[in-house]
């Protein structure tokens, strides 16, 4: 609903590629399957998406590399084994889509909650600021894998990546000079420019500024007033997210030192109860309030603002060091590998969100809760590829239309 009506057939397009994709795309439904299950009764701020793909490396502000979180779209108050429940389902389901045995699964999954256990163990003895302060950076990581050739070996790639995702690297390539003036470049249907010569449009962008503007703290406010606004454009992103409004805006200061921002729509969490009044007044706040309380350092332009048209979006910057996994690229002990990793963000996350010692008491040091989820990771993929099969039977019989991203460019060029 509220979708851009022409990129809805795209965003299906990309959820039937597979059941794995089709999970990142509806996260509502386990939402609501999870709403009916029986909760461990510990609120913590969760993550609300917590699939594989929504960790990541990213700068922080003093420019080192951390592994993170990197989506809160969803986020929420809710009970902490709902991001377990996610991650674990994701990672049956990626290795199912690359074809490892279930073994291989299973193995992702355990290294998922036990490294969780350990580590929310040791954040449950330590004080409320070095939890508070304590970040996973790549350094960590290669001390974590020091004895795994393979894995110290990519995440040295990631880090060389990452170093040439910067504003100013990106810029010759996302950016042409028309008219004497700098211009985000076109690129259809992922990129694109909307008419801009609608009467309110300029007072509608003074209005957002103004108002991104009151949500960053006094010394970020100076920082962005040293840039100028150059150009917008519209932007397709993720799976899920296809369809809600996305903008990417090019401003500049001295010298043509160039600072990109996403600027994405708001919406109500998949986790807030249906039907009821929605307990924040703005969604773009509450994506970063539970950014800046679940992330171990935040982006430094992170905000929130509306438009006159009652639609709420976040702002962060667009690309800032990221860098993600590439699941085609993984083994099975890739998995296992990345599945620890993604185990030692949350517990971070969870720990600065939330009550250490009554989450660790939860789980105890034996593995009775992991034997529970793995058979729960498992169970859950099933229905989710029963979920998925449903969803590609309405495709084939034309109730749900779907549209392919090369053929989605052709028509945006027509």
């Amino acid at each position: 609903s509220d979708r851009i009506p022409g990129l809805i057939a795209v965003r299906y397009g990309r959820m039937a590629q597979s059941p794995f994709s089709f999970f990142r795309g509806s996260a509502i439904i386990q939402a609501r399957d999870l709403m009916k299950s029986p909760v461990s009764g510990i609120t913590v701020q969760v993550c609300g998406d917590c699939h594989l793909m929504n960790f990541g490396g990213f700068a922080t502000p003093e420019r080192s590399l951390a592994f993170d979180i990197n989506d809160f779209d969803e986020t929420y108050p809710g009970p902490w084994e709902w991001d377990i429940k996610r991650l674990v389902t994701s990672m049956v389901l990626a290795a199912r889509d690359r074809g490892f045995s279930k073994k291989a699964a299973d193995s992702a999954v355990r290294a998922v909650i036990e490294t969780y256990r350990t580590r929310m163990s040791a954040f449950a003895e330590m004080n409320v600021l070095d939890i508070w302060y304590s970040q996973i950076t790549i350094d960590d990581l290669k001390e974590f894998f020091r004895n795994d050739k393979d894995m110290l070996k990519r995440l040295s790639r990631k880090e060389k990546q990452a170093g040439s995702r910067t504003s100013e690297a990106v810029f010759p390539k996302l950016t042409e000079e028309v008219d004497g003036r700098r211009r985000i470049v076109d690129d259809p249907p992922f990129i694109y420019h909307f008419h801009e010569n609608i009467p309110e449009y300029e007072k509608a962008q003074q209005h957002f500024i103004e108002h991104y503007k009151a949500s960053l703290q006094e010394d970020r406010r100076r920082l962005y007033d040293r840039y100028k606004l150059q150009d917008v454009a519209i932007k397709v992103v993720g799976v899920g997210s296809v369809g809600t409004r996305c903008f990417v805006s090019l401003q500049l200061a001295d010298d043509d030192d160039p600072l990109f921002l996403q600027i994405k729509e708001a919406r109500r969490s998949v986790l807030e109860p249906p039907g009821r009044k929605s307990r924040f007044p703005h969604q773009g706040e509450r994506i970063v309030t539970g950014q800046r309380l679940m992330q171990a350092a935040s982006d430094i332009f992170l905000g929130w603002a509306s438009v006159p048209d009652g639609h709420d979006y976040y702002v962060r910057q667009l690309r800032d060091m990221k860098v993600s996994a590439e699941l085609d690229r993984f083994l099975p002990k890739t998995l296992t590998a990345y599945a620890r990793m993604c185990g030692w963000a949350l517990a971070r996350a969870h720990a600065k969100a939330g009550d250490t010692c009554m989450i660790a008491g939860y789980l105890g040091s034996s593995d009775r809760f992991d034997d529970a989820l793995v058979k729960y990771a498992d169970s859950y993929a099933d229905q989710v590829e029963r979920d998925y099969e449903t969803f590609r039977k309405a495709v084939r019989s034309g109730r749900i239309h779907t549209d392919t991203d090369e053929t989605a460019s052709l028509s945006f060029l027509l």
